[in-house]
C-alpha cells in the first residue's frame, strides 16, 4: 500500500486509533490539533520553539502538551535535551484515525467523536484560508503547482468506499516520497474529503 521511499526503504506510518469519549474530547482543541500538526510536520519542538510558532505562552502550551500527552498523542524525547530542564516533544504517530463513532457507540463517544470532528473541519478551514492570504507572496512554481476545487459523483455506498480508499492511496503514495529534510521540499499538505453530500 505504501510505496518505497526514493532515500530509503518503504516506512509504514504509525496511526493512532481514538477509541474513547475523553479522548477524543482530549484531542478537540483548536490549540493541542495545531500543536500535534507542527510536531508532525516540524518535528519534536520544546515549549520555547513552540510558543514562537504560535505566540502562547509556555504554560499554556506546557498545559496543552501534558493534556496530549496524557492521551497518547505525543510524547517526551529527553535524548534530545541538552540539561535536565530542557524538555523536547514529539508526536506519538503520524496520523490520527478520525473515523466516526459507529452507531452502536455509547451516546458519549457518538457526541464526542462528533465534537472532535467539528473542531478537526475548523481547523482545515483556517488552514485553507491562510492558504488564500499568502497565494500572493509564493513564488509562481509554488502558486501554480497547487489546486482546490470539488465536484459530486453519484456512487453507491459501495462505490465510495472505493472512491475513498483510491484518494487515501493517493495521499499515501506522495506522503511516503520524501524524507523531511529532502533536498528541494516544503511542506505540502495534501486534504481529502469524501462524504455523502448533506
Amino acid at each position: 500500500m505504501f510505496e518505497e521511499r526514493q532515500d530509503g526503504p518503504e516506512v509504514k506510518p504509525s496511526v493512532i486509533s481514538l477509541t474513547g469519549a475523553k479522548q477524543m474530547r482530549a484531542l478537540a482543541h483548536p490549540l493541542r490539533l495545531q500543536i500535534l500538526g507542527e510536531l508532525r510536520v516540524g518535528g519534536p519542538r520544546t515549549v520555547g520553539l513552540l510558543s514562537e510558532v504560535f505566540d502562547e505562552a509556555p504554560g499554556t502550551l506546557s498545559y496543552h502538551l501534558g493534556k496530549l500527552a496524557e492521551f497518547g498523542f505525543v510524547e517526551e524525547v529527553p535524548e534530545l535535551a541538552s540539561d535536565k530542564r530542557e524538555r523536547w516533544w514529539r508526536a506519538s504517530h503520524d496520523f490520527t484515525d478520525i473515523s466516526p463513532a459507529g452507531t452502536g457507540s455509547p451516546p458519549s463517544v457518538r457526541r464526542a467523536s462528533e465534537a472532535m470532528r467539528h473542531q478537526i473541519v475548523d481547523v482545515y478551514a483556517a488552514t485553507l484560508h491562510r492558504v488564500v492570504e499568502v497565494a500572493d507572496g509564493l513564488p509562481d512554481e509554488w502558486a501554480n503547482a497547487a489546486t482546490s476545487g470539488d465536484t459530486v459523483a453519484y456512487l453507491t455506498a459501495d462505490e465510495l468506499a472505493q472512491a475513498s480508499a483510491e484518494l487515501n492511496a493517493v495521499a499515501e503514495k506522495w506522503h511516503a516520497l520524501h524524507e523531511r529534510d529532502h533536498a528541494n521540499t516544503e511542506a505540502v499538505q495534501i486534504m481529502v474529503h469524501v462524504f455523502r453530500r448533506p
